[in-house]
């Protein structure tokens, strides 16, 4: 499950930074009478458009420093408003101001609390330039020509924010954004008698020009951003509605319980069990265990991406697992049989799982913890050793279980890394993107 959700946010990602907008390409071939034709020849756009994006994407990260992200709605150049900056002495506007290199951006990390819905992301830009046309007026004279402002090692660092409305439509709340750098440098052309006044300006307060543009640049970055996510979420979402009174992942987490249940794995039947050792055998049939679907989220979901790796980091837990069997023992010739009923009061797991974007690579569970509850044993059918059976199985598990499970957990946790082993993600990626462009759906079903 934890795999299927690393996957799925690989394969949206395209979606959520693309900006894709429906356009038909082919109108020649579109029956305009019919607005049926219109919605399905739209429909198929839409979903080819996508397979194109995440192919891009797939392809995108087997770089070693990917640049950018294929498809994404950045202008480069961008327009910046014109700007107007008392100096004190002076007054500096600035127009017909574009910034280059916007689109040669590096995601340096993304840490997303899918519990708050709230996105927190760093940029790195190496080289960011700006150019427009400028006007340094004071009382003594006037200069105006070209200028050009280099910015080194710029990081933006935003921190975006969705809520619920009260019409149960998904939107962005909050979008806080802010830009540093570690060096800069500018040319202003024609400066004249007011370069000498100019410089000593700038060389008293080094930012100036830069704090007289940051607020128009962070003003037009953050329309486009809301309007990027918002455009987007209606395109994830459609019409459908969230209620405000829980949470979405939490819905989710409902609607997974709910699909446990509806695939069969709530009751769930456990493969019969024999074993056979010289004259001695063992059995165990008929077994079911109710109480799988019964899983909750504890604590926060967190997702994060680092050094072009996605990591997933959750804690889930169930409520009361029970289960009940049929037991057979025989020695020889001579058999006995009984049932056995059994409760776990509780299972938690702490799960770390890590993917890197470039899809070739295999996914690593980083971390696993198990905690159990109490377990409590019921047998019967073989008389006075029933109670031998239930005092071993009752007391030593529950005054060891710690023990136990700081034991197993690392054999369990080499026995999932090689499983993971087996894993083709970019296969089971592009797999699913063929399904999505014939049926619309994707799902990830991992033969392990």
């Amino acid at each position: 499950m934890v795999l299927k959700t690393i996957c799925l946010i690989l394969s949206v990602t395209a979606l959520i930074g693309s900006g894709i907008y429906v356009r038909a390409q082919e109108e020649a071939d579109i029956d305009y009478d019919s607005p049926n034709s219109i919605d399905d020849h739209n429909v198929k756009a839409t979903e080819n458009r996508l397979a194109a994006q995440l192919y891009a994407v797939l392809e995108h990260y087997k770089q070693e420093d990917p640049l950018g992200f294929p498809g994404a709605p950045i202008p480069d150049p961008m327009d910046v408003p014109d700007m107007k900056k008392s100096l004190g002495m002076a007054t500096l506007t600035m127009m017909k101001v574009k910034a280059y290199g916007l689109s040669k951006f590096r995601i340096a990390s993304i840490n997303a609390d899918l519990k708050a819905m709230k996105v927190e992301a760093g940029i790195e830009l190496d080289t960011m330039v700006t150019k427009g046309m400028y006007t340094l007026s004071s009382f003594i004279s006037k200069a105006n020509g070209p200028f050009t402002v280099i910015l080194k090692k710029v990081y933006v660092k935003a921190i975006a924010s969705l809520q619920v409305q009260r019409d149960g439509h998904l939107t962005t709340e909050r979008i806080k954004m802010d830009i540093t750098f570690k060096d800069m440098s500018m040319d202003f052309q024609n400066l004249g008698f007011l370069g000498t006044v100019f410089q000593g300006i700038v060389n008293s307060a080094p930012n100036l020009v830069f704090d007289a543009m940051k607020p128009f640049m962070l003003q037009e970055a953050d329309k486009k951003l809301r309007e990027e996510i918002n455009n987007n979420i209606v395109k994830l979402m459609g019409d459908k509605l969230l209620p405000n009174s829980i949470t979405p992942l939490d819905m989710a987490i409902a609607e997974g319980r709910k699909k446990v249940r509806e695939m069969g794995y709530d009751p769930y039947r456990m493969p019969d069990y024999n074993r056979t050792v010289g004259v001695f055998s063992m059995q165990m049939s008929n077994t079911w265990i109710n109480g799988i679907s019964s899983f909750y989220r504890v604590g926060d979901v967190v997702v994060s991406m680092e050094n072009n790796t996605v990591t997933l980091k959750v804690k889930v837990g169930t409520q009361q697992i029970a289960g009940a069997g049929q037991w057979e023992v025989g020695c020889g010739l001579v058999s006995r049989v009984g049932h056995v009923q059994f409760t776990v009061q509780h299972i938690r797991i702490t799960v770390s799982v890590s993917q890197a974007l470039d899809t070739r690579k295999r996914p690593v569970i980083n971390d696993l913890q198990i905690d159990l509850g109490n377990i409590q044993v019921r047998c019967d059918g073989a008389g006075t050793l029933d109670y031998i059976m239930e005092f071993v199985v009752n007391i030593l598990p529950n005054i060891l279980r710690y023990q136990i499970m700081d034991a197993l957990e690392n054999p369990i946790k080499m026995r999932i890394q090689e499983k993971f082993n087996t894993i083709d993600v970019e296969q089971a990626i592009k797999d699913n993107i063929d399904k999505f462009q014939a049926d619309g759906k994707m799902s990830f079903d991992f033969k392990i």
